[in-house]
Formats: C-alpha cells, sequence, structure tokens
C-alpha cells in the first residue's frame, strides 16, 4: 500500500504552499467517508432538489436515494453482492449510471468500469480478470450485443439490462419508441433471455439493503482498468478512502465552485476516471445538479449551456478545441460557462488562446491518473494560475521529480520523472504484484511523465516517458514539437511519433491535419517551425491526415499512429 503523505508543512520542502490561493490549507483534514454514504446523505439534506438533469428529464436527490437504496437492495438478493463482489457497469452518461454505482457500493461491491465502445476482445479481458458474474448494461442494440456475447462466452454470468426510453423525458420518450424502436434490442429472443434481469422490475420491488461495515482504507470500491496502450489493461485498485480522498482535495481546491447554484456539465462518459470523480462524485455529494449528455456532440452541448445555464465543464482537449474553432460556439452560448477544467491529455497553448477568445471562463489544466483516483496537480479554480502550468499539487498530495537515470531527486527546475504520494493513491494493481512493484518507488507512485517544478511550487510537464525520443543521445519531447506546429495557422491538430533512424537512432514524425479551407505545404511548416524547435528536433518527416486517431475519450492516440506507419514500412 502506498503511504499516505507526511504532515510536514515546511515550505522548503513543498514550494507550493506559498503560492496557494488565499483559502486553501495544504494539510486540511480529508473526508474519506465512503462515497455512497456521502451521497445518500446529500440526498437527505434535500430530497426535493434536482440531482440529474439527462436531455430535460430530471432526476430529484430524494428520487435518486430512493432508486440507489432499492437497487443495492436487490443486488444483494438476487445476485448475492456482498463485499468483494464485482460488478461490471456497461453504461454510457445516464441516469442509470450513478444509480447503480453508488447502489454497487452500498451492497458492498466493487465497480468495475467497462467502455461501451471496446471491443468484446477488450471487454472480455476485462471482465475475466475481474471476476465480475453480473454486467448492468443498456438495452440499446449496439451496446447489448456486447454484453450478450460476454454471457455466451462465459465471462459474466448474468445481465441487468435498463430500458433506455425509461431515462428520457416523456415527449422524448414517446417520440424514441416510434422512431427508434429498431435501436432496441429484443430482449425476448435473446439466447440468453434467461439471464437477464430488468432494471426496472429490481427497482420496482424496493427491497431494502441489509447493512454492510465498510472498511474504508481497505474495501475496494472501484476496479478501474488502465494502461491499455502497452499492453492488456490493469486494474487499478482504488479503495473507498482513495476515492473520498480525491473528492476531498478537488471539493477544497474549488473553493466552493462544486456546490448549489453551480450546476456540473457532464459529456465526458463516466466510466473514465476523470468524469466519475469531477463530473459525478464531487458535485452529487455536495448536493449539486448534474447535467449529463450520452456523447459529445457540439450543437447539443451548445443547447445544454442555453438551456440550463451551466457553468462548470470538465472536458478534454479536444472537446475545448472542438468548441474554439467552431463558428456556432458564440460567446452568449457559453455566457454562463464560468470555469472550464481540462485533464486527460496535455492542453496545447494554441487551444488554450483559442478558448480564451471565445469564452471569458477560467480556463485551468489538471493533471491525473487512475492510480491516484485520478487528480494530483491543478490550476486555480477561482483565479488566474501561470500559463502552460498544469498548476500545483492537490491539499494532502506530495510530489517529487526524480532523475531518469540515477533514481535520485532532482532539484528545481530540473527534468525528471513526477512521483506521487497522497490518500488518493491506490492501493494495488488487481493480480498484478510485478506490475505493482513496478509502479512505486521508495513508495512513490511513479507517473511515466516528465517535467519539472519552477521555484513557487508550479508544475509543467514536458512529455510522457514512454513518448520520449532518443535523437544521436539528445532527449527530444514530441510535445515541444507539436506546441511549435499548433502555432500555425492552418494547423487544426498535430500528433509527433519517434521512429528508427539509421542515422540517429530515432527521429521524430509529425501527423498534421488542417483546418477546413487551409493549405500549407511540408516544407513551409518545416520552415515555419525552424525557429521554434532545434535542429534534433524537426521532424524527418511530416504527414498530412484528413484525421488523427484518438482514444475513446477524445484524446490523441500516439499508439495507432505508430502502427499505421510501420505497416507502412513494411508494405513499402
Amino acid at each position: 500500500m502506498a503511504p499516505k503523505a507526511p504532515k510536514n508543512t515546511a515550505t522548503h520542502l513543498r514550494p507550493w504552499i506559498a503560492s496557494y490561493p488565499e483559502g486553501i490549507v495544504w494539510d486540511a483534514e480529508l473526508d474519506t467517508r465512503p462515497v455512497h454514504e456521502q451521497v445518500l446523505a446529500a440526498c437527505a439534506r434535500n430530497p426535493s432538489a434536482t440531482a440529474l438533469d439527462f436531455l430535460g428529464g430530471t432526476t430529484s436527490f430524494g428520487d435518486l436515494a430512493k432508486k440507489i437504496i432499492a437497487f443495492a437492495g436487490a443486488l444483494q438478493r438476487q445476485f448475492g453482492v456482498k463485499k468483494g463482489s464485482r460488478v461490471a457497469l456497461m453504461l454510457p452518461n445516464t441516469p442509470f449510471y450513478p444509480i447503480a454505482y453508488y447502489a454497487v457500493l452500498r451492497a458492498g461491491g466493487t465497480v468495475v468500469n467497462c467502455n461501451p465502445l471496446y471491443t468484446v476482445h477488450e471487454l472480455s479481458h476485462i471482465t475475466e480478470s475481474a471476476g465480475a458474474d453480473v454486467m448492468v448494461t443498456l438495452d440499446l442494440q449496439q451496446i447489448f450485443e456486447k454484453a450478450e456475447k460476454l454471457v455466451q462466452a462465459g465471462h459474466v454470468k448474468s445481465l441487468v439490462v435498463c430500458h433506455f426510453p425509461d431515462a428520457l423525458p416523456l415527449v422524448k420518450k414517446v417520440l424514441f419508441s416510434v422512431v427508434k424502436r429498431k435501436d432496441l434490442a429484443k430482449l425476448k429472443s435473446s439466447p440468453i433471455a434467461d439471464r437477464i434481469s430488468h432494471f426496472h422490475t429490481m427497482v420496482e420491488r424496493g427491497e431494502p439493503p441489509t447493512p454492510v461495515v465498510i472498511d474504508a482504507h481497505n474495501d475496494i470500491a472501484v476496479q478501474q482498468y488502465t494502461g491499455g496502450t502497452t499492453g492488456l489493461p490493469k486494474g487499478a485498485q482504488l479503495t473507498h478512502a482513495n476515492i473520498a480522498a480525491n473528492m476531498s482535495q478537488i471539493d477544497k481546491w474549488g473553493c466552493g465552485l462544486f456546490y448549489p447554484p453551480s450546476k456540473v456539465v457532464a459529456v465526458l462518459p463516466f466510466f473514465h476516471i476523470f468524469a466519475m470523480t469531477v463530473c459525478m462524485n464531487v458535485p452529487l455529494c455536495n448536493g449539486t445538479q448534474v447535467v449529463m449528455l450520452p456523447r459529445f456532440e457540439l450543437k447539443a452541448l451548445l443547447n445544454l449551456f442555453e438551456r440550463t445555464r451551466a457553468n462548470v465543464l470538465p472536458a478534454v482537449p479536444t472537446l475545448l478545441s472542438a468548441i474554439a474553432r467552431a463558428d456556432s460556439a458564440t460567446a452568449e452560448k457559453l455566457a454562463s460557462l464560468e470555469v472550464a477544467i481540462s485533464g486527460g491529455a496535455a492542453l496545447p497553448n494554441e487551444v488554450r488562446s483559442a478558448f480564451a477568445r471565445k469564452s471569458k471562463a477560467v480556463l485551468a489544466e489538471g493533471y491525473g491518473l487512475t492510480e491516484a483516483s485520478p487528480v494530483v496537480c491543478c490550476a486555480a479554480l477561482r483565479v488566474a494560475s501561470k500559463p502552460m502550468s498544469i498548476g500545483m499539487p492537490l491539499p494532502g498530495t506530495d510530489i517529487r521529480f526524480v532523475n531518469l537515470e540515477s533514481n535520485q531527486p532532482v532539484g528545481i527546475g530540473e527534468d525528471g520523472e513526477l512521483q506521487v504520494k497522497g490518500a488518493q493513491v491506490m492501493v494495488a494493481y488487481h493480480n498484478e504484484p510485478e506490475a505493482t512493484e513496478q509502479a512505486f518507488m521508495d513508495g512513490w507512485l511513479r507517473t511515466g511523465d516528465v517535467g519539472h517544478m519552477d521555484d513557487e511550487g508550479y508544475v509543467f510537464l514536458v512529455d510522457r516517458i514512454k513518448d520520449l525520443i532518443i535523437c544521436s543521445g539528445f532527449n527530444v519531447y514530441p510535445r515541444t514539437i507539436e506546441e511549435a506546429l499548433m502555432n500555425h495557422e492552418a494547423v487544426e491538430e498535430t500528433n509527433v511519433i519517434g521512429v528508427p533512424d539509421e542515422y540517429r537512432g530515432e527521429a521524430p514524425i509529425a501527423y498534421v491535419k488542417l483546418r477546413d479551407g487551409k493549405a500549407v505545404t511540408e516544407a513551409q511548416l518545416k520552415n515555419f517551425i525552424s525557429d521554434r524547435v532545434s535542429k534534433i528536433e524537426m521532424p524527418r518527416e511530416i504527414i498530412f491526415k484528413d484525421a488523427l486517431p484518438k482514444t475513446l475519450i477524445g484524446k490523441l492516440s500516439k499508439k495507432e499512429l505508430r502502427e499505421e506507419y510501420q505497416q507502412s514500412k513494411a508494405s513499402s
């Protein structure tokens, strides 16, 4: 188990403390009560307030609590869910997700998040590794058919299926039933019909759950799979205290931002650790409304802002870029937005500047990883922060930078691997003792990210260790080249990878997507960045593409580009 951060608050050891925004204390006591207890307490405080808004259909905190409790009871009685039971959730953002999530925890079980866009092969690995006997999913055919195959293959024993139209407001429910009926799976004719239970009938039974005593610091609340870009995903085991501690850290950092009358937009998927914590757990446990979209569509998001006047938007850089570049995203439509929090990937300075021209909202870049529940650092949410910085460590979080060769801590301003200690750090990877051992160094969580801290405690990241390119013995960081290319007016997106080079060992290759209606040649782009990057950093080749591959939450992906490059060289 990773040790907790020590209580010594000496500013020479933690220079960021002196730069903390007013009112934030580093060693404030963290609330580690299990998240389901906190959300049920919030429901009891103000049962008539709106907890969830899904496409205009609303759920009050009182109704949310009733459904959580009823579903928890049904999971216990029907499936024997108890401490140690793994329950898989394969759901997009709908009211079903928070109900199922908190109900599993209330029943004593562990949530295993499954991305509905994953292939059956990827889902098979996760469910088999976790030992999840029960999966909660939707009756949308596109999603259900994957769950059905998992049951047929023996990776999951039983399904709880939610009826998608039940999540919609009345008019949309009727329209969906008429126009989109073909999108729904025919459950009665499914070859696994005898192993399907219906969510609504389980909730309607209203069976109260039996009490479960949770050991917050040892019982696993969420087993979140991560690291699939370099092999099979590993299950990061996050205790109830890990998740609650990170919620408490974010809450203190927000200085009241996540309390009513705020409304938090959940367009990022709850099955991703960033959205699970920042878009769902933190606001709901504070009695704050969450406004959901099942997926990102610009028009729907802009309509959401106009309809709900939501003021907090957790996002990934590609989403912010789409807003910044869209003519339809006017200042008037974004007028309610006060704070946008960028996470999941590095935020290019060009996107930051373009977004600032559209909205007066504070744009704060944060940083985290699944193994830290996930947030480690964040720029200030109420006041301006240093440009290009991921901000400072959250309260109760310690960080250090370690030399990549000597493994010794480096000084202020020197680049090294970012390492983390804190109450939010996972206990281990599930059934992966070697990977767990490699994930820590002297009790510090290794992030695999390279960066440094300035003398005021602001953190700056350079790149991922695995993305580092060694050119003629020199370290070349793709992000440096990407930032230079993004400054050109014709460039919409770019991604840089390292490839084998007979002379230099490795060389950078840049992939570029141009903005609509813009044109530029490879020679012109190289000339443009010649005063921004060194000769060592200059891309050997710039390849133009109509679209760049992205991960399922919208991060630009280097994995597919490396595979594409290898295939193109093999075929030639």
